[in-house]
């Protein structure tokens, strides 16, 4: 998950913060922090899916992951992000479940949202519905002009995607997010992983990862 995050993030970072940020009055920079929350929850629901109707066999997991994305992840929504956030922002009832591909995970995760961010759960569950076309739409790309192709881009997620996401989001990740201590308890993997993505401090203009006392983007120059 980190290849394909840090790869989304530099693209996209900076266009979908600013917009995200125009479009429900929060500071971009909030705007940039539930990028790295929300993909990895996109990704571990498409591994679960691909589990949960392929299981084994190579090629229904395959065809499950692909099915989705060509019914959800259209990749020329990478270049209308404002047009789709002012459509999904006018939801009254936005589901955070995103249909069967998050379920009850993604209402749990907007409550934790809502706390480590300060904003109302309203906005929260609106951001899961914001940012969720846009991932599917940055993988379909990968996968149709990036070479991956459908096989590759469910080995991708078989290799990226961490399901147990969907099972600890009050748990290990969103305790983190939210403050508390887990010293204790080892972080390893590709949650580990994921925890160092979403703790990354970054541009706000161009999404790169910057280093805590730096006074401008090593990639775009923007005075941090």
């Amino acid at each position: 998950m980190a290849d394909f995050l840090e790869e989304f993030l530099k693209q996209y970072g900076g266009d979908v913060s600013k917009q995200l940020s125009s479009t429900l009055g929060i500071k971009q920079e909030t705007a940039l922090e539930m990028i790295p929350v929300v993909a990895p929850m996109i990704l571990g629901g498409l591994k679960r899916q691909m589990e949960q109707h392929g299981g084994s066999d190579e090629q229904a997991r395959a065809d499950r992951v692909n099915h989705i994305l060509n019914k959800y992840g259209r990749a020329s929504v990478l270049d209308h992000v404002g047009q789709e956030f002012q459509a999904k922002a006018g939801i009254r009832k936005p589901d955070p479940r995103l249909g069967g591909l998050l379920g009850d995970s993604g209402v749990q995760a907007a409550d934790a949202m809502s706390s480590r961010f300060n904003i109302d759960k309203g906005t929260a569950m609106k951001i899961i519905v914001m940012l969720a076309p846009l991932i599917l739409g940055a993988l379909s790309q990968k996968r149709d002009t990036g070479g991956v192709g459908q096989k590759g881009i469910a080995a991708l997620i078989d290799q990226d995607g961490d399901d147990q996401i969907l099972d600890d989001v009050a748990g290990m990740l969103f305790q983190r997010l939210m403050g508390s201590d887990s010293r204790s308890r080892k972080d390893t993997g590709v949650l580990g992983s994921l925890l160092g993505q979403i703790m990354q401090p970054r541009c706000p203009q161009c999404g790169s990862s910057v280093e805590k006392g730096m006074k401008f983007c090593p990639e775009c120059g923007r005075r941090l």
